[in-house]
Protein backbone atom coordinates (compact mmCIF):
# COMPACT_ATOMS: atom_id res chain seq x y z
CA UNK A 1 0.00 0.00 0.00
CA UNK A 2 2.77 2.45 0.95
CA UNK A 3 4.59 1.62 -2.24
CA UNK A 4 1.49 2.37 -4.34
CA UNK A 5 0.95 5.73 -2.62
CA UNK A 6 4.60 6.68 -3.17
CA UNK A 7 4.37 5.69 -6.83
CA UNK A 8 1.21 7.73 -7.32
CA UNK A 9 2.81 10.76 -5.62
CA UNK A 10 5.89 10.50 -7.84
CA UNK A 11 3.73 10.28 -10.96
CA UNK A 12 1.70 13.33 -9.88
CA UNK A 13 4.88 15.33 -9.20
CA UNK A 14 6.32 14.37 -12.58
CA UNK A 15 3.14 15.35 -14.40
CA UNK A 16 3.01 18.70 -12.57
CA UNK A 17 6.69 19.36 -13.28
CA UNK A 18 6.06 18.69 -16.96
CA UNK A 19 3.02 20.96 -17.31
CA UNK A 20 4.09 23.88 -15.09
CA UNK A 21 6.88 25.16 -17.35
CA UNK A 22 4.64 24.70 -20.39
CA UNK A 23 1.98 26.99 -18.93
CA UNK A 24 4.13 29.42 -16.96
CA UNK A 25 4.99 32.79 -18.45
CA UNK A 26 2.54 32.40 -21.31
CA UNK A 27 2.44 36.02 -22.57
CA UNK A 28 0.18 36.80 -25.49
CA UNK A 29 -0.14 40.27 -27.02
CA UNK A 30 -3.69 41.63 -26.98
CA UNK A 31 -5.57 44.76 -28.02
CA UNK A 32 -6.46 47.39 -25.42
CA UNK A 33 -10.12 46.57 -26.00
CA UNK A 34 -9.44 43.02 -24.78
CA UNK A 35 -8.43 44.26 -21.31
CA UNK A 36 -11.02 43.98 -18.52
CA UNK A 37 -13.36 46.98 -18.35
CA UNK A 38 -11.87 48.14 -15.02
CA UNK A 39 -8.39 48.23 -16.56
CA UNK A 40 -9.65 50.19 -19.56
CA UNK A 41 -11.33 52.65 -17.19
CA UNK A 42 -8.09 53.21 -15.23
CA UNK A 43 -6.22 53.85 -18.47
CA UNK A 44 -8.79 56.28 -19.83
CA UNK A 45 -9.30 58.19 -16.56
CA UNK A 46 -5.73 58.44 -15.30
CA UNK A 47 -3.48 57.92 -18.33
CA UNK A 48 -5.66 59.34 -21.10
CA UNK A 49 -2.90 61.44 -22.63
CA UNK A 50 -0.62 58.40 -23.03
CA UNK A 51 -0.82 55.95 -25.89
CA UNK A 52 -0.68 52.22 -25.07
CA UNK A 53 2.30 50.79 -26.94
CA UNK A 54 1.94 47.21 -25.72
CA UNK A 55 -0.67 45.13 -23.90
CA UNK A 56 -0.48 41.44 -23.09
CA UNK A 57 -2.21 38.75 -21.12
CA UNK A 58 -0.17 36.33 -19.06
CA UNK A 59 -1.96 33.09 -18.41
CA UNK A 60 -0.58 30.98 -15.62
CA UNK A 61 -1.67 27.66 -14.24
CA UNK A 62 -4.07 29.16 -11.72
CA UNK A 63 -4.41 32.82 -12.56
CA UNK A 64 -3.97 35.34 -15.31
CA UNK A 65 -2.93 38.98 -15.36
CA UNK A 66 -2.52 41.80 -17.83
CA UNK A 67 0.53 43.94 -18.55
CA UNK A 68 0.35 47.33 -20.24
CA UNK A 69 3.20 49.59 -21.35
CA UNK A 70 2.49 53.22 -22.17
CA UNK A 71 4.32 55.49 -24.61
CA UNK A 72 6.21 57.30 -21.81
CA UNK A 73 7.55 54.02 -20.38
CA UNK A 74 4.99 53.62 -17.60
CA UNK A 75 4.17 49.98 -16.91
CA UNK A 76 0.93 48.81 -15.35
CA UNK A 77 -0.18 45.38 -14.22
CA UNK A 78 -3.77 44.32 -13.67
CA UNK A 79 -5.28 41.17 -12.17
CA UNK A 80 -7.85 39.05 -14.00
CA UNK A 81 -10.68 41.37 -12.85
CA UNK A 82 -8.90 44.51 -14.04
CA UNK A 83 -7.78 45.74 -10.62
CA UNK A 84 -4.43 47.53 -10.63
CA UNK A 85 -1.70 45.47 -8.97
CA UNK A 86 1.34 47.56 -9.96
CA UNK A 87 2.16 50.92 -11.50
CA UNK A 88 5.76 51.76 -12.40
CA UNK A 89 6.24 55.30 -13.71
CA UNK A 90 9.76 55.56 -15.09
CA UNK A 91 9.58 59.26 -15.98
CA UNK A 92 6.72 60.60 -13.94
CA UNK A 93 4.55 60.06 -10.91
CA UNK A 94 1.77 57.66 -10.05
CA UNK A 95 -1.50 59.63 -10.21
CA UNK A 96 -2.52 60.61 -6.66
CA UNK A 97 -6.06 59.31 -7.17
CA UNK A 98 -4.67 55.79 -7.59
CA UNK A 99 -2.93 55.93 -4.20
CA UNK A 100 -5.12 55.20 -1.15
CA UNK A 101 -6.02 58.43 0.70
CA UNK A 102 -4.47 57.27 4.00
CA UNK A 103 -1.15 56.72 2.25
CA UNK A 104 -1.37 60.10 0.50
CA UNK A 105 -1.97 61.77 3.87
CA UNK A 106 1.06 60.03 5.39
CA UNK A 107 3.25 61.05 2.44
CA UNK A 108 2.12 64.70 2.63
CA UNK A 109 2.92 64.81 6.35
CA UNK A 110 6.27 63.00 6.18
CA UNK A 111 7.61 63.25 2.62
CA UNK A 112 6.27 66.54 1.31
CA UNK A 113 7.57 67.32 -2.15
CA UNK A 114 8.29 63.68 -3.04
CA UNK A 115 6.28 61.82 -5.65
CA UNK A 116 5.44 58.14 -5.89
CA UNK A 117 7.29 56.54 -8.79
CA UNK A 118 6.13 52.98 -8.22
CA UNK A 119 3.36 51.30 -6.24
CA UNK A 120 2.53 47.63 -5.85
CA UNK A 121 -0.76 46.44 -4.41
CA UNK A 122 -1.42 43.01 -3.00
CA UNK A 123 -3.79 41.52 -0.46
CA UNK A 124 -1.77 42.46 2.60
CA UNK A 125 0.64 45.23 1.61
CA UNK A 126 1.24 48.37 -0.39
CA UNK A 127 4.83 48.91 -1.49
CA UNK A 128 5.86 52.36 -2.71
CA UNK A 129 9.03 53.78 -4.21
CA UNK A 130 9.40 57.55 -3.85
CA UNK A 131 11.22 59.90 -6.21
CA UNK A 132 14.07 60.24 -3.68
CA UNK A 133 14.65 56.46 -3.77
CA UNK A 134 13.04 55.63 -0.42
CA UNK A 135 10.89 52.49 -0.36
CA UNK A 136 7.97 52.39 2.08
CA UNK A 137 5.80 49.39 2.83
CA UNK A 138 2.34 49.72 4.38
CA UNK A 139 0.16 46.93 5.72
CA UNK A 140 -3.47 46.52 4.68
CA UNK A 141 -4.47 48.95 7.46
CA UNK A 142 -2.19 51.64 5.95
CA UNK A 143 0.35 51.48 8.78
CA UNK A 144 4.04 51.75 7.90
CA UNK A 145 5.76 48.41 8.42
CA UNK A 146 9.07 49.05 6.63
CA UNK A 147 11.19 51.88 5.23
CA UNK A 148 14.30 51.31 3.11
Amino acid sequence: MKRTVKTIMIVICCVMAFFMPANADNNKPIKVTELPVKAQTVLSQHFNNQKVTFASIESGIIDKNYDVVLQNGTKLEFDKKGNVTEIDCKHGAVPEKLIPQAINTYLQENYSGQTVRKIEFNKNEYELELSNGIDITFNKHFQVIDID
